[in-house]
């Protein structure tokens, strides 16, 4: 037992970071992300978008929410089945469509935001390395940003969501898949549980390896009082033709979760 605590300790003190290098353009520590929808004038659709967000804690509380706020501790897989632990703060701010990742590593300390489909550090840190092969960067941002915001992202406005009449069996759960249209780096499919109505399985298009992704949540909570329902464990997955889950790549076990602003 204390041989495995042991190699558990050393891989831990060991471990990779995975974010990659600075050579892009810094961000002002004072910019901040600013809203592009405004949640104040914000009309929900009837229909499954409504459904969406009531399952995950009411309009009003997604309404309410500028920005969350969540300490995680991170398991990164490798094909061989070794994974590497970290920890990880996120904030997302569900009405810019914008997520920040921050954390400490031994080589260094990063800070990172998701904007737009890019990644772009937040301030100066140290050389940190490129995530593994089978995690694109980028591509593990958004998919964490799409199930923590899921009924936000009904609301764009420059996109069509059509959710498919008949159910579909996904994971041992009945789903009804909802597409996202005119999409040309592949198709973005948000899956609604039948009995709950809660979105809590995306496949995310992932153009830049030429592989898509799913993103599952799990343990849904209230952050506040009268505030949304957001997963407690976030796992991360491969997908197969047809987005059959393939190995787990990420799994998150998210704690400390709170509205910021």
């Amino acid at each position: 037992m204390s041989n495995r605590l042991s190699e558990t300790l050393g891989v831990v003190l060991v471990m990779i970071c995975f974010f990659a290098g600075c050579e892009q353009n810094y961000i002002s520590e004072e910019s901040e992300a600013t809203s592009e929808l405004d949640p104040a004038k914000v009309s929900v659709p009837s229909g499954f978008a409504a459904e969406a967000f009531e399952a995950a804690g009411g309009r009003d509380a997604w309404t309410e929410t500028k920005k969350m706020g969540f300490d995680g501790v991170v398991a990164f897989y490798e094909p061989d089945g070794s994974f590497y632990l970290t920890q990880q703060h996120y904030d997302v701010y569900p009405w810019s469509n914008v997520i920040e990742i921050s954390g400490r590593e031994p080589e260094s300390d990063y800070s990172w935001r998701f904007s737009k489909g890019n990644m772009s550090p937040l301030e100066r840190t140290g050389h940190i390395e490129e995530f593994p092969p089978n995690l694109e960067r980028s591509c593990f941002a958004q998919a964490i940003l799409a199930i923590a915001t899921a009924p936000v992202s009904f609301l764009e406005s420059s996109a069509q969501f059509n959710r498919q009449d008949a159910a579909v069996k996904k994971q041992g759960q009945w789903y009804y898949p909802i597409h996202k249209a005119g999409e040309r780096s592949g198709e973005t499919v948000f899956y609604q549980d039948r009995d709950t109505l809660l979105v809590d399985m995306i496949r995310i298009p992932c153009p830049k390896v030429d592989k898509s992704l799913a993103v599952r949540g799990y343990d849904y909570q209230r952050i506040e009082k009268g505030g949304p329902l957001v997963p407690a464990r976030i796992e991360i997955f491969s997908t197969g033709i047809a987005g059959v889950l393939q190995k787990r790549l990420v799994k998150i076990d998210c704690h400390t979760m709170m509205r910021t602003e």
